[in-house]
């Protein structure tokens, strides 16, 4: 049986022209892939905020020298144990101004509910280097620190020894040639001058008259007369002295914190619940595992921070039930708490005791005052 037969000629089937529409479609395809591809290697003017890491102020955090350490320590009192987690939450920020994320990073990031897209001058201003932006956090988690401090010490009935010092003093302003640096302000009008809140309002009660300051220069106490200049602060006409003060504290006890490569203000709250629940018998999260965020002032306030949406989820992830939230941020909070999370709102040291107390004690949470939609 024959298999091939050479009289037969095979001609190949004609191949089939694509459509004017087919074509059109894969070169418009193909155009788009070379401009994703292009675009994606074009400098972008955005940063990307998504969740850091999470410290629990009641365990340990790595050294300088890799050892782990508490990240909280106390000397000169005496200390009690711990259960469960403070945690305090960080935002990372990936980008700078020598390497900004690609365009198909943020493309990611927008649809990302646990990352945040922000414009590179909100993050780090023009003429801002890098290390310019990192010395500056570092210097307020150092304050921050100290702040926490005094206000938990202040809390437990210690006194702090709080005292205020000009730091720095502005050009042209009404302290200029009568103040100098490193001047101790001891008091205002006959008043104290227990920090630079108690001085603002010494200063603006006054209503524009001269005020009377008693400062320790080089260890000699004087008298100067200095009238404070109307300003505009956001909106809102002030008077002021025009000088830069820090606040410095003679603490009765020792307390360290250790928490290396994170800065910011932000963590101030849970640093000084954590040095409260260190000192205290009573264990204020009842064993449960609480997060929150928030600035701090040594009277207790509470301030907003940046990125709540972000420490949100690194919350939730780290295991948290409970969430400690600054009321200022609440308009941020709301529509965007992960499931299984409870927020409070909190605007003082107190209100976040009361809180821990509700939770250790199983009572009406409920009650507490939390974010909603206005």
């Amino acid at each position: 049986m024959a298999l091939f037969d050479d009289n037969v000629t095979i001609t190949p089937a004609p191949r089939r022209r694509m459509s004017r529409g087919t074509l059109v479609g894969v070169w418009a395809l193909a155009i788009a892939l070379v401009v994703l591809l292009v675009i994606t290697f074009l400098p972008t003017s955005y940063v990307i905020q998504r969740p850091g890491p999470v410290y629990n102020t009641l365990g340990t955090a790595e050294s300088a020298d890799g050892d782990e350490v508490p990240l909280i320590s106390v000397e000169g009192a005496e200390t009690f144990e711990t259960d469960g987690a403070l945690d305090l939450l960080t935002v990372q920020v990936v980008g700078n101004r020598e390497r900004t994320p690609s365009w198909f990073e943020l493309a990611l990031a927008w649809f990302d509910p646990s990352k945040a897209v922000l414009p590179l001058d909100a993050v780090f201003p023009e003429g801002t280097t890098t290390e310019d932006r990192n010395a500056e956090s570092a210097q307020m988690m150092v304050d921050s620190q100290q702040e926490a401090t005094a206000a938990a010490l202040t809390e437990l009935g210690y006194d702090v020894g709080a005292r205020i010092s000009v730091h720095s003093i502005l050009e042209d302003s009404a302290a200029e040639g009568v103040l100098e640096e490193e001047d101790v302000i001891v008091a205002a009008d006959g008043e104290p001058a227990t920090d630079a809140a108690a001085l603002r309002k010494i200063v603006n009660d006054a209503g524009g008259a001269p005020v009377e300051l008693l400062i320790d220069r080089d260890g000699e106490e004087q008298t100067v007369s200095i009238t404070p200049k109307e300003t505009e602060v956001d909106g809102e006409t002030t008077l002021l002295l025009g000088v830069n003060l820090i606040t410095d504290y003679d603490f009765p006890i020792d307390v360290t914190i250790q928490l290396n490569n994170v800065g910011g203000p932000s963590a101030g709250m849970m640093f000084a619940l954590g040095i409260i629940d260190t000192l205290t018998p009573d264990q204020l999260n009842g064993g449960q595992n609480v997060a929150g965020t928030g600035t701090i002032t040594a009277d207790g306030e509470v301030g907003p921070i940046g990125g709540i949406r972000q420490k949100l989820f690194g919350a939730k992830d780290a295991g948290a039930e409970w969430f400690l939230a600054p009321e200022a941020n609440c308009d941020e909070v709301v529509g965007h708490v992960p499931d299984g999370l409870q927020v409070f709102a909190v605007e003082t040291l107190d209100d976040a005791l009361d809180a821990l107390e509700a939770v250790r004690a199983g009572g009406d949470v409920d009650a507490l005052p939390t974010c909603a939609a206005g």
